[in-house]
């Protein structure tokens, strides 16, 4: 780091410029404003819309039942009121450290004192070589949920590729409005990066109880522009390494989400699955900072450095990294928490879902009620609650005081949990 640069990292900052504008930007320049920041703020946004949150999109959004109005991080009045100059739609295309310097792709130029990098990542795209049909969408901003949305209510049948969290809420708000839902997933469980085999199952007698043709270990070759005797019949035609072939009206891929970190890397930053960030989301530069889905942080609960995909990592990463770049230093340390509602299911998860560790069950899956305890060494190390939020609550308090758990206690449904 240049003397000048130095300098700079101990001065109360004049200027922040927030590269990004989804959830995580927004509750930065949210937060310094709340903090006292009273300086220049510049937000650089390749949306058009102000940060909006992304839970939604796909199941509110996507079933036509929410819009921008009401996913906003901040109305419009009061985003005014926090003076942010939104840069909108632009990009920013390169960082000068040296000369504390970002440059956008409309040509302009604006000079930091700090830097936020909350630039997310984008839907991972399927190889050309088996994307070969332009009925195939992606789902990750909201101009992509509300079109996918008016396109699932006037279709019969959609393909879905993935099935992970994304593609399962797509393929249970498409039932919702009556269209027909293939899920094709190449593993031999759903969700298998992130739960166990009980709870995978689980999910997938909840997507075929609903109707969804759920295919699993299925290799998918090509998606292709559905043909008939050689002519174009409209939609999409996939092909499986076994020689099936499956026709929808559309498909939508749901296969992850690849964090934006080029501009980082081509700026000097560490970057390794995300831009590396220390517990105040502070990166290799002082005067940067990192946070949200494309910032990789060292998690005092798991252990270990971890890039989150969550909106509460969205938000409270993104609160800690503004206090920090005002010099209020508040590590971030939350137990990872997750969430999805799929049908008249809320699944949650919280903490670490430890591999070969058979969990303590409390309730019942049949009957869509229940809570799988982790435990090791007498403590919980995380939890999975389906339908069942105060159990998770309950959790939450006992793992953030270190409490020991009774296995016995925490399988006895015919006492409260307390």
């Amino acid at each position: 780091m240049s003397a000048e640069n130095e300098s700079a990292a101990t001065q109360a900052p004049r200027t922040v410029v927030v590269i990004g504008g989804g959830q995580a930007a927004g509750w930065v320049v949210k937060t310094l404003r709340k903090e006292g920041f009273a300086g220049r703020l510049v937000m650089i946004a390749d949306e058009a819309h102000l940060p909006y949150e992304r839970p939604p999109l796909s199941k509110a959004v996507l079933a036509g039942e929410a819009d921008i109005e009401t996913v906003r991080i901040a109305k419009p009045d009061e985003f005014a009121a926090l003076n942010v100059e939104a840069w909108q739609p632009d990009c920013a295309t390169s960082i000068d450290r040296a000369a504390r310097v970002v440059t956008t792709r409309a040509g302009r130029e604006v000079k930091y004192d700090r830097l936020v990098i909350a630039t997310g990542g984008a839907a991972r795209k399927l190889p050309a070589s088996i994307a070969k049909s332009a009925h195939v969408t992606y789902l990750r901003t909201l101009d992509e949920a509300m079109a996918l949305g008016e396109r699932l209510r006037r279709s019969q049948r959609v393909l879905v590729v993935g099935g992970g969290w994304i593609g399962l809420e797509v393929a249970a708000t498409a039932r919702k409005l009556g269209v027909q839902a293939t899920v094709v997933e190449g593993a031999p469980r759903l969700c298998a990066r992130s739960l166990p085999q009980d709870v995978s199952d689980f999910l997938l007698d909840l997507h075929r109880a609903n109707g969804v043709d759920v295919r699993l270990n299925a290799a998918l070759v090509s998606l292709e522009d559905r043909a008939e005797d050689g002519i174009r019949a409209g939609g999409v035609r996939a092909t499986f390494a076994d020689g099936s072939t499956l026709d929808a009206d559309f498909a939508v891929a749901g296969i992850g989400l690849a964090p934006h970190t080029a501009l980082a890397e081509a700026a000097g930053l560490a970057v390794e699955d995300g831009i590396v960030v220390d517990e105040f989301g502070e990166t290799s530069d002082s005067n940067v900072f990192a946070c949200g889905d494309v910032a990789n942080h060292p998690n005092a609960w798991l252990k270990r450095r971890v890039r989150l995909e969550s909106w509460a990592n969205a938000q409270n990463q993104a609160i800690a990294a503004a206090k920090a770049v005002l010099g209020v230093k508040t590590p971030y340390a939350e137990i990872p928490w997750f969430w999805s509602d799929q049908y008249d299911v809320n699944l949650q998860i919280l903490g670490d879902i430890p591999a070969g560790v058979a969990p303590a069950l409390r309730g019942s899956l049949e009957e869509k009620r229940a809570t799988l305890f982790f435990v090791e060494e007498g403590h919980l190390r995380g939890v999975i609650a389906i339908n069942s939020a105060r159990d998770l609550k309950l959790a939450r308090k006992w793992m953030s005081q270190g409490r020991a758990v009774d296995i016995a206690a925490l399988t006895d449904t015919s006492k409260a949990l307390a």
